[in-house]
């Protein structure tokens, strides 16, 4: 990514992409309230669970979910 909007624009078509329009502007408008930090929920989430464990669920997630869209697989 070369500058901030260009990462908002390709973040923003990621989320059009699986969720749709209405469900990417509602997901967007949660994380940007005041009450709802984003970092700290993945950490508590992630937090309890050990490396294996992520490893797994990923690997499973990955499968059943390859990437076909129109954004660059890292």
């Amino acid at each position: 990514m070369n500058n901030a909007m260009e990462l908002l624009d390709t973040g923003f078509a990621y989320l059009v992409e699986k969720l749709g329009i209405v469900d990417a502007e509602r997901f967007v408008a949660m994380i940007k309230g005041d009450s709802f930090d984003y970092t700290i929920w993945r950490r508590e989430y992630f937090d309890k669970m050990d490396l294996a464990q992520i490893n797994t669920e990923a690997a499973a997630y990955a499968r059943k979910h390859p990437h076909t869209g129109k954004g660059t697989r890292v």
